[in-house]
């Protein structure tokens, strides 16, 4: 089972555990992604993220469907968040599970930094003294 979602509602942790719930799986393993209150010694007053939706789609069911193949895992989860963030605000959800801990921890790794490198989603960190774009991998 693949869900995924992008969302500028504030994602939660508890609706995505129960929609990945298997009883056939003993291992979740999750990602949750928030917001920094700095970066690089800046304040962060806020986060922007903004997205090409179908695109994003496509790229996270992508993602999502190569690791159920790399490391067979039965069910994936991915919520993004755009719009606006404050730190603390939570960004991303990440939900795996399987039988085993090993496949899914790996996996839950292997979407959180594909997800980075891939899907059109831009994020911009707005300080107290100015504003800049953030590259997923700088």
């Amino acid at each position: 089972m693949i869900e995924l979602k992008i969302s500028n509602q504030a994602l939660d942790l508890l609706s995505c555990l129960e929609i990945s719930k298997d009883l056939e799986s003993g291992g979740v393993a999750t990602f949750i992604g928030s917001v920094r209150n700095n970066t690089k010694g800046k304040e962060v007053v806020r986060l922007e993220f903004e997205c090409y939706e179908p695109m994003a789609i496509k790229e996270m069911k992508k993602i999502a469907e190569s690791a159920v193949a790399k490391f067979a895992v039965r069910n994936v989860v991915i919520h993004h968040r755009i719009g606006v963030l404050y730190p603390g605000d939570v960004a991303v959800i990440i939900v795996v599970n399987d039988g085993h801990r090993e496949s899914v921890f790996d996996a839950c790794r292997y979407i959180i930094d594909s997800l980075k490198e891939t899907v059109p989603i831009w994020k911009r960190e707005i300080f107290e003294d100015g504003a800049e774009w953030v590259a997923a991998h700088p």
